[in-house]
């Protein structure tokens, strides 16, 4: 088994993706691999990954970062939630928020409860009962495991934070456990005649390098994925329009908030991302509908502080791979697929293509059953977070632009399809597969889109009235109480890992 083992792994492209890859190789490989990251500085990072989810905080524990220690070095702030705005219609706001809502009791979940209550019309919106959501919306922020010695659990969060200052704390762990870096641009990529596998890359400079298995993390170039091994691209244009983003730096308004903001527009949508130091602005919109100068017209025109770069056009193609493993290379972040950051799902995907790779790493025979599973697993994970950003535009009654229209006609993926018909007809949601996001997430993005189910579990009825008000009020106020004793969000910062002036 030794003489088949891999023994030299060379990653192309740095940045989140490329140093994430070689970090986790390194914490728990290093005694059996070299790892060599090849990365220009000429070739820019696309940085608007700069909000992640609950996920994130997985693999910082995993490679033993400190998570004070990173938030000061990145300029982070903390994430509790996204606020949606104008998505529904012109003027609404609502919240996904991390983390649980209410408490299920007895054999259902929360949801059919507050349906229930929603008999009232003086009766509590969902995010009430949300401990992230109602720290969200105070500004608040605490690490809390749970709500004093009750059932209620803490608060979940993730990070706002400069996602090129989190590729350079990634490449300090890797190179510290014995990864390099070469710097230089890639001019051919060398395939054996033999069974058309990678042998070798080529440097601007003549040198060559080889290696038994490559990672592409070459970015929406897909260097080796697509452009040495022509693995195919699934285009999804038919549910997610979307094709360009133009991001842009900017001063931070009066208040650093513990959420990231989407702020539909009349062809696509704009995020806030606050971190310490200044804020991640951009805008997401279809060219069909929008011209580039008209949306960083739209960008600009948004902003809470003044602009602190120039804005940069990103041409994006929201899609999958054929095949993220094809042969002797993985692609992993951009170069496997992109679904635009709606739901800050860009990291997340990086890393859950890392921990895959580690789970199904084989040997240097390439079974083809390894890449095959690889490939069904991505291929689900992909496909589930489509879905559930799908649902974002074509739940609304926005009719007000030709964009909204086209999205108001857009086709519902099966998967989703089937999610909002059973929701509809029975307020239930099954989460499936173990998919990325959870019942909860489903439910506030459902509610927030105006789906309403025709009816909740009976079961639900069956609660006397003085208990059930007796229930839903407890929940409300040690979650009320819960806030109450949080800092501010700003404070906490202050406290905990203010990074240095810039």
């Amino acid at each position: 088994m030794t003489e088949r083992a891999i023994k030299r792994v060379v990653i192309v492209g740095g940045g989140t993706a490329g140093w994430m890859s070689a970090a986790v190789l390194m914490r728990t490989m290093a005694a059996s691999l070299e790892v060599r990251v090849i990365e220009s500085e000429a070739i820019g990072v696309i940085g608007v990954g700069e909000a992640t989810i609950p996920q994130i905080r997985n693999v910082n524990r995993f490679l033993g970062i400190d998570e004070d220690a990173m938030l000061r070095a990145t300029g982070g702030t903390f994430k509790l939630a996204i606020e949606f705005n104008d998505w529904l219609r012109v003027g609404h706001t609502y919240l996904h928020a991390f983390g649980e809502v209410g408490l299920p009791l007895g054999p259902l979940p929360f949801q059919h409860y507050w349906l229930r209550s929603q008999k009232d019309a003086a009766a509590a919106d969902l995010w009430t009962y949300s401990l992230n959501g109602a720290a969200a919306r105070a500004h608040r922020m605490a690490r809390l495991e749970k709500i004093g010695n009750t059932p209620l659990s803490g608060i979940n969060y993730a990070f706002h934070f400069d996602a090129t200052r989190y590729g350079r704390v990634l490449r300090e762990f890797a190179e510290q456990r014995g990864a390099k870096r070469t710097e230089g641009q890639i001019v051919e990529v060398k395939l054996r005649g033999t069974d058309g596998h990678i042998e070798s890359l080529v440097l601007q400079n003549g040198e060559r390098i080889e290696g038994d298995l490559f990672i592409d993390c070459s970015g929406f170039r897909a260097l080796l994925i697509e452009g040495a091994l022509h693995s195919g691209f699934d285009d999804w244009r038919e549910w997610l329009p979307c094709d360009r983003a133009v991001a842009i730096t900017a001063t931070n308004g009066a208040v650093v908030r513990p959420f990231t903001q989407a702020t539909a527009r009349p062809a696509g949508w704009q995020w806030r991302i606050p971190q310490q130091h200044r804020s991640g602005d951009g805008h997401v919109y279809c060219s069909e509908f929008m011209s580039d100068d008209e949306a960083t017209s739209l960008l600009l025109s948004g902003l809470e502080g003044p602009a602190l770069s120039e804005p940069r056009l990103i041409r994006i193609s929201t899609g999958v791979r054929r095949r993220l493993w094809l042969r002797n290379c993985v692609a992993i972040g951009l170069a496997g697929g992109f679904i635009e950051p709606l739901e800050s799902t860009a990291i997340h995907l990086a890393q859950s293509g890392v921990s895959r790779l580690l789970a199904l790493f084989p040997d240097a025979g390439f079974d083809p059953a390894i890449a095959e599973e690889y490939n069904r697993q991505m291929r689900q994970e992909y496909e589930q977070v489509r879905d559930f950003v799908v649902l974002h535009y074509r739940a609304t009654e926005r009719r007000d632009t030709p964009f909204w229209r086209h999205c108001g006609a857009l086709p519902a993926p099966a998967g989703l399809a089937r999610k909002l018909e059973i929701f509809e007809a029975t307020g239930q949601i099954f989460r499936e597969n173990e998919e990325l996001f959870t019942e909860q997430s489903w439910l506030q993005v459902m509610i927030g889109q105006g789906i309403r189910p025709r009816r909740y579990h009976p079961v639900a009825d069956n609660l006397p009235t003085e208990q059930f008000n007796e229930f839903l009020g407890n929940i409300r106020t040690l979650i009320h109480g819960a806030v109450e004793r949080m800092d501010s969000h700003e404070r906490f910062i202050a406290g905990h890992c203010a990074a240095e002036p810039h």
